[in-house]
């Protein structure tokens, strides 16, 4: 999201100063390794080289920018990419700096490289990485330092017939349009809970489609109880005020504090049912009503993405959201020394958070690989942690705003799917508590498979945790071995390095 009182990084259009060479690194090792290259990630890569780090920055994607800078793929030929997008030439600056850092060698840009698990090796860590369309190929390199900026992935809620074709992620839905340049649907409803929703909206309408409603399950007047948080960033009041006039404009309906509680159709979505909710968002009787609609584009909000971090070690805390975020200091150091964050996964925040975070965690890296920092870095340092104060205390605030209420699994039917890879539905979750005595969400997945499946619990993960009723689970991280699947072939060879 834009942030038009974010103040100014001095290398955002151009590096700083040339730094004191370091000792030039072995093949295969950098000083630091970047996980991820989205809007953290690129300002945290570019700002240590600029420090005079050799950087790998290595990300799934085949192109730099993450979910928010997503580009068109090169075989459509758009000519205005930046149309889609706010903040476009912030992004164009530091791609620019990331292809004068390439030539000169300071940034190993590994793109089509997902990470898949980090070890540590004596005082290095060990990425290992799949590679290729079908993960048939596989990378390992060594790094002395590590930054995690993985990012993020869409919170789901299920709803009868939220399976249905025509049902996308609101985030999803956005991908589309500047991955894609196509539209979802013709008439598109926008549901679910967050600011990410108006953004959807306004850039459907905006590119043609029809979005009778926007349909937010929390109300906006709960962010007026923070006077002093708004007032301390009034460029977030700004942006609301730029969203609202855009909706209007675009004659989109806002409703608050209601939910879409039904989508109908049988071979694709005709239209949903939003119903009134309580505070608690259980829906009131007799408040339904019908939207005719093509496409529901849907989604509630961000989960940090830590699989990468939680398999180090890395402690979390709870944010106000529910979900789990990573434990950093000041500098943006986890609880496991030489592994820093920033973005997402130490708590959802937006794009200007991200790069801020980015900076302050790259000029972190730079001082402690020199066992010192330049006074010029630690000014910078300064105000790099003011901004990020006042940014993560509104990133709270919008957290607890949106954060589901306890109500919604009252939306949902008995045979209302909430695994969607196994096929396990609401019912069959309840019986498990109510009549075979599962207490946690570790058994409910033995007893019904709910989480087995391809995605591994990130969609299901949440609303089986609410079914089950696991208070004490609340922001607990997921813990995977693997942070994405990884062929046979792959693991193998990972387990004999020697044949290498």
């Amino acid at each position: 999201m834009p942030d038009s009182t974010a103040e100014p990084s001095p290398s955002a259009s151009e590096p700083s100063s040339p730094a004191p060479e370091l000792p030039s690194p072995a093949p295969g090792f950098a000083e630091l390794a970047v996980v991820g290259a989205g809007p953290a990630g690129l300002a945290a890569a570019v700002t240590a080289a600029d420090g005079g780090l050799d950087v790998v920055l290595l990300d799934a994607a085949d192109a730099p920018g993450g979910q928010y800078y997503r580009s068109p793929a090169p075989g459509l030929g758009a000519t205005r990419p930046q149309a889609l997008h706010h903040g476009w030439a912030r992004f164009a600056g530091l791609a620019a700096r990331l292809g004068r850092h390439r030539e000169a060698g300071r940034i190993r840009y590994l793109a089509g490289h997902q990470v898949w698990a980090v070890e540590r090796t004596g005082a290095d860590w060990t990425l290992h990485a799949v590679t290729g369309p079908d993960g048939e190929g596989s990378a390992t390199l060594r790094a002395r330092r590590l930054l995690i900026a993985t990012g993020s992935h869409e919170r789901q809620l299920p709803f009868p017939g939220w399976t249905l074709p025509g049902v996308v992620g609101a985030a999803g839905a956005q991908a589309m349009l500047k991955s894609g340049l196509v539209l979802p649907g013709q008439r598109v409803v926008v549901a679910g809970s967050g600011p990410l929703l108006q953004a959807v909206a306004v850039s459907l309408a905006r590119a043609g489609a029809r979005v009778p409603a926007l349909v937010e399950a929390a109300g906006y007047g709960a962010y007026g109880r923070a006077p002093r948080v708004l007032a301390a960033d009034p460029g977030r009041l700004r942006e609301g005020i730029r969203h609202s006039a855009a909706l209007a404009g675009h004659g989109v309906r806002v409703l608050a504090h209601r939910a879409v509680t039904a989508v109908h159709g049988t071979e694709r979505v005709e239209g949903v049912t939003v119903s009134r909710l309580d505070r608690d968002w259980r829906p009131l009787p007799g408040t339904g009503r019908r939207i005719d609609c093509d496409t529901l584009a849907v989604g509630h909000g961000l989960v940090p993405q830590l699989d990468l971090a939680v398999g180090l070690g890395c402690e979390t805390r709870c944010g106000a959201d529910g979900s789990a975020a990573l434990v950093l200091d000041e500098d943006l150091c986890t609880t496991v020394p030489g592994v820093w964050a920033a973005g997402e996964p130490g708590g959802i925040g937006g794009v200007h958070l991200a790069l801020a975070e980015g900076e302050l965690a790259a000029l972190a890296v730079t001082g402690d690989a020199r066992g010192g920092r330049r006074d010029r870095d630690a000014r910078r340092m300064a105000v790099l942690r003011r901004n990020r104060r006042r940014m993560r205390a509104f990133a709270e605030l919008m957290g607890a705003v949106h954060r589901p209420g306890p109500g919604w699994t009252e939306w949902l039917a008995a045979d209302t799917e909430v695994c969607r890879c196994e096929e396990v539905t609401a019912g069959a979750i309840r019986t498990a508590v109510d009549d075979l005595g599962a207490g946690d969400s570790r058994t409910v997945k033995l007893l019904t498979r709910a989480g087995m499946g391809w995605c591994q619990g990130r969609t299901c993960g949440f609303p089986v945790r609410e079914l089950a009723g696991c208070a004490a689970e609340a922001g607990a991280p997921d813990r995977r071995p693997l942070a994405c699947p990884v062929p046979l072939a792959t693991l193998a060879r990972a387990a004999r390095p020697e044949d290498e």
